[in-house]
């Protein structure tokens, strides 16, 4: 027969605990719920403060909205063809983006080479760079009298500026980076293990970056064309100075609505509210991607 102090040493030795009846919670549990449960106040003010000068604005151009008139305002010439060119140019921007910055982004993610910091920091420079400066930039590059413009023009008779191509140029060059830093995040969180099966299958390292490469990372590929192509569709510094604005060949939305704010407010806010729906479902189509691992 047992002695009670005998089993009780028994049962600690195995280490089972006594039942003392419910466990309490951990206090990673009670320090979550802490947090959660309630905000401090000199937090929930400046957050609502701020939530409110971001909203603020975007809740006035609806309110101003001149709802009864704006399918005439959208229908209009000059309106629709500001539209159409934006749209246009911000898709052909977006195309060369893909064609150049997934081989760029693969550059940066997958090639060890010197200087592969400073590259970096060059291709995001846009990011950073005021608009109007990356058009100046540009016009002393491209244009006609620029480093490389003087010799499209005398070899090949291309002039860029203050053209629909300019347009292009200038948009990408302003939305290219937003697609490279999508890329480049998706090819460093793929796992490379399958370029290099494929490579020991006798893939050649292009075949494995067509084949295997491109199907992993196609959503990172896809995420960042919708970012560049939203950023193309709403550029201004760099167009107005290196295109001008000029209606029907330069003059995108963002410049109709800057010219319009100053004779037709009611169409500059009709241009506005399209932008403002683009933005929108651009947030929406990358919500999951971003949310993705948050609670």
């Amino acid at each position: 027969m047992t002695e009670p102090g005998q089993a009780d040493a028994e049962v600690l030795s195995r280490g089972d605990a006594p039942d003392d009846g419910p466990r309490r919670p951990r206090a990673r549990s009670r320090a979550r719920r802490g947090v959660r449960g309630g905000v401090p106040l000199p937090l929930l003010l400046p957050a609502l403060v701020g939530l409110a000068f971001l909203l603020l604005p975007l809740l006035a151009l609806l309110v101003r909205a001149p709802w009864r008139g704006l399918p005439d305002l959208l229908t209009s010439t000059e309106v629709w063809q500001a539209l159409q060119l934006s749209l246009v140019c911000a898709t052909a921007a977006t195309g060369v983006s893909l064609v150049l910055g997934v081989p760029l982004a693969w550059l940066l993610a997958r090639t060890d080479f010197p200087g592969r910091g400073f590259v970096r920091a060059l291709v995001t420079l846009p990011l950073v760079l005021p608009p109007v400066v990356g058009g100046v930039a540009l016009l002393l590059a491209l244009g006609r009298n620029g480093v490389v413009g003087q010799l499209l023009d005398a070899w090949f008779g291309i002039t860029l500026p203050f053209t629909t191509a300019g347009v292009v140029v200038a948009e990408t060059f302003v939305a290219m980076p937003f697609l490279v830093i999508s890329v480049e995040g998706t090819l460093r969180a793929a796992d490379p293990r399958y370029e290099e099966a494929a490579a020991t299958l006798g893939a050649s390292r292009f075949t494995a970056f067509r084949r295997v490469t491109l199907p992993l990372i196609a959503p990172g590929i896809a995420a960042g064309a919708v970012l560049a192509w939203a950023r193309a569709l709403g550029e201004f510094g760099a167009t107005i100075t290196f295109a001008g604005n000029f209606p029907g060949r330069t003059q995108t939305m963002p410049l109709a609505v800057y010219l319009a704010l100053q004779s037709d407010p009611d169409a500059a806010i009709a241009l506005s509210l399209v932008l403002l729906v683009v933005s929108i479902a651009v947030l929406a189509g990358l919500r999951d991607r971003w949310m993705t691992g948050v609670s």
